[in-house]
């Protein structure tokens, strides 16, 4: 198992600290070109795989941000294809410089929601809770109703465009469930809400480079077993990539957590990991703010991530990694 962590584009105080506690692999966003804008250009991703090379990083797995998540393609509007090419063209260039991972959504319009970014944990810490009910009435987007099915049929369509792309580069297509796992929030569908519907995503287009990132929190909040779905998907060679956090509630009301102080038995997870011979990279993710930190960026401040890290590597000493 490779501890790694998202990171920002350039070195700062959360580079140097993740070096210190032993995080050996990084998971970024894409860069940008010197305008501000996502770039999928070669000569941008090689600049930005230098840098973590040179701070003694491996970069492991590009993971979009908010503003490159190919929202029309999801939506199947125009510019879909458009999305589909810079998606094609990124790919080949991570095939390129052996970056072999690529994790990707299918939550259209709008990504990972919250209801709140302030709820109170231990200790006065705070993390970010979601409460269905008090989206009941919230207006529809400009997309309208988005059904299920118009969303299976365009996550199809991707599929058998990027896949064959991705066979020949050699990279993995990570999906990641939808947060959080009901269906619909404002009108538009989220179809990726189960252990089941990843299973039936990944078999959309079978490959063996078309497989998850396991999001325990997600799936967590989905009611799902989690040593469990680790061992089925595992079985399958199917766990490209964790994210490893927790939560406690049901997907239409839960809270984060501390990752010692969720729903999960996260030591069993984490045996059964090493039960399946998972050796890919896992990160932590959505930690608690703690006490002193500006909440600017919820769910991942600086100083919570230090105690992720060190209990992340001690159940990974526990379970024989």
């Amino acid at each position: 198992m490779k501890i790694a962590d998202v990171l920002p584009l350039y070195p700062d105080r959360l580079w140097t600290l993740a070096k210190q506690v032993g995080v050996t692999h990084a998971v970024s966003r894409l860069p940008l070109h010197e305008n501000g804008e996502t770039s999928f250009e070669y000569s941008d991703l090689l600049a930005l795989k230098q840098r973590f090379e040179n701070f003694g990083f491996k970069l492991e797995v590009i993971e979009p941000g908010i503003n490159s998540q190919m929202h029309k393609m999801k939506l199947g509007i125009d510019g879909r294809d458009q999305d589909i090419a810079d998606c094609i063209k990124m790919i080949r260039n991570m095939g390129a410089l052996n970056i072999p991972i690529f994790c990707y959504n299918f939550m259209a319009q709008f990504n990972w929601v919250r209801t709140a970014v302030d709820t109170p944990t231990r200790g006065g810490a705070i993390v970010t809770s979601y409460n269905h009910s008090l989206m009941k009435d919230a207006p529809l987007t400009e997309a309208g109703i988005v059904t299920e099915e118009r969303l299976w049929d365009n996550l199809k369509y991707f599929l058998e465009r990027i896949i064959p792309v991705a066979e020949e580069s050699n990279v993995k297509l990570a999906l990641h469930p939808d947060d959080p796992p009901i269906s619909p929030i404002k009108g538009i569908a989220r179809i990726i809400t189960s252990a089941a519907a990843l299973k039936k995503a990944i078999e959309l287009v079978p490959s063996k480079n078309s497989g998850v990132t396991f999001c325990q929190g997600t799936l967590a909040a989905a009611g799902e077993k989690i040593p469990h779905e680790i061992e089925e998907l595992g079985r399958q060679n199917k766990i490209f990539f964790v994210h490893f956090r927790d939560v406690r509630g049901t997907a239409d009301n839960f809270s984060e957590t501390f990752h010692d102080d969720g729903q999960t038995d996260m030591f069993e997870a984490m045996k059964t990991y090493k039960k399946i011979g998972f050796d890919g990279p896992v990160r932590i993710d959505h930690v608690p703010t703690m006490e002193g930190e500006k909440n600017s960026d919820p769910g991942y401040g600086q100083d919570g991530r230090l105690f992720a890290w060190g209990y992340l590597k001690g159940l990974m000493e526990g379970a024989g990694y």
